[in-house]
């Protein structure tokens, strides 16, 4: 059962309330969080050429109205372009050093951020190489982020893309660096036509070494990619499974059944990796207020709020809970047992989890509910 918390204080929730609130992110992806004054950079810096505009208002405008477009195509090139300006070492210190400062200002004490190494070869990085260049910037980040007084703590989750044949190796590369800043693993990319279980090498890998693993699941896919990600490859978490909806039935007079995936999904507390506003621009969700965030909140799965992609999302991990306060009436109470879900969830041991939620976020939440 979830812990019983002593209720807040009815503080409004303000935006400057949430940025203040101690917040964990567990979905994010480094390629998709770049600030565009840094892409402008980077590119001029390697010889790039291919940006829309070399505007950096311009620039962010563009990555959020391509992201909009209900565009496969265009969606997928604004990736494209940040990952072109990430195949160096200089280029990736820079953006993990900007991403870890740029959560810290948002309130963020805890983060985990994922990226694929092997979309970073093509100036002939190695594959450690670019994992040490990742894991030197956020540190360089931290300390940054210290220096203001913000302190936050980034681990990393090193992806395999799933229609690529390299996830065995990913997951090697994960456990190489599991001590010195890699926290776990992941697989992402298309669901449709690419199953997890073509990577079952690399999850039973993991499995044998201890480690941990996430699985994008249930988010373009429904039913039958969260089936596989959980009773076939044995994942820890579920990146996205907002579609576990579909296993839910409501009934006209306000009832609730749970189907026995669903059920399972609850009664193991598997933690689903929700990111709203990212739903919307895929089409998995219509509106922040019929997002099943509300319902799977109200059922209590172990329901977590996360960014996904910031820029092309235009998001922050507070304007996430800006637009489910707005729809829900959420409370500091509500954004206080979603924080804990997440930092529950995450992929660092037992005992540095629960020194973060008794030593930063419980009393951070009490601070800003005494005023």
């Amino acid at each position: 059962m979830e812990s019983t918390l002593t209720p807040l204080t009815s503080v409004p929730l303000t935006a400057e309330v949430i940025r203040r609130a101690p917040k964990v992110l567990l979905h994010d992806h480094l390629d998709g969080g770049l600030r565009p004054e840094t892409i402008v950079d980077l590119a001029a810096q390697v010889g790039y050429d291919g940006l829309p505009t070399t505007d950096p208002a311009a620039l962010g405008e563009w990555f959020r109205e391509a992201a909009d477009s209900g565009s496969l195509v265009r969606y997928l090139e604004t990736f494209a372009h940040t990952c072109a300006v990430m195949q160096t070492r200089e280029g990736l210190v820079r953006v993990a050093a900007d991403c870890a400062e740029d959560l810290a200002a948002d309130g963020i004490v805890y983060a985990e951020v994922r990226y694929a190494p092997e979309q970073h070869l093509e100036r002939e990085l190695t594959l450690d190489q670019v994992v040490q260049a990742v894991n030197e910037g956020f540190r360089l980040g931290e300390a940054r982020a210290a220096a203001k007084g913000q302190s936050i703590r980034i681990g990393t989750l090193l992806t395999a893309m799933r229609h690529a044949a390299r996830s065995r190796e990913i997951a090697e590369l994960a456990n190489r660096y599991r001590d010195l800043g890699v926290v776990g693993f992941d697989i992402a990319g298309a669901e449709a036509g690419h199953p997890p279980t073509r990577h079952l090498d690399a999850f039973d890998y993991l499995k044998r070494e201890n480690n941990h693993f996430t699985i994008h699941a249930g988010e373009a896919f429904g039913l039958p990619s969260i089936w596989e990600a959980l009773q076939c490859c044995g994942a820890d978490r579920l990146g996205h499974g907002v579609r576990i909806i579909d296993d839910i039935s409501v009934a006209a007079d306000g009832g609730v059944k749970l189907g026995r995936l669903a059920e399972y999904v609850r009664d193991k507390r598997i933690p689903l990796e929700l990111c709203p506003t990212s739903n919307l621009q895929t089409g998995a969700a219509v509106s922040y207020a019929e997002h099943p965030i509300g319902l799977l909140r109200r059922l209590q799965f172990r329901v977590t709020v996360n960014t996904d992609n910031r820029l092309m999302s235009g998001t922050s991990l507070s304007r996430e809970f800006g637009h489910l306060a707005d729809a829900f009436g959420y409370t500091l109470d509500d954004l206080r047992w979603f924080t804990i879900n997440a930092m529950k969830s995450a992929f660092i041991p037992f005992d540095q989890r629960l020194a973060l939620i008794n030593e930063v976020i419980k009393p951070g939440y009490a601070e800003l509910a005494a005023g």
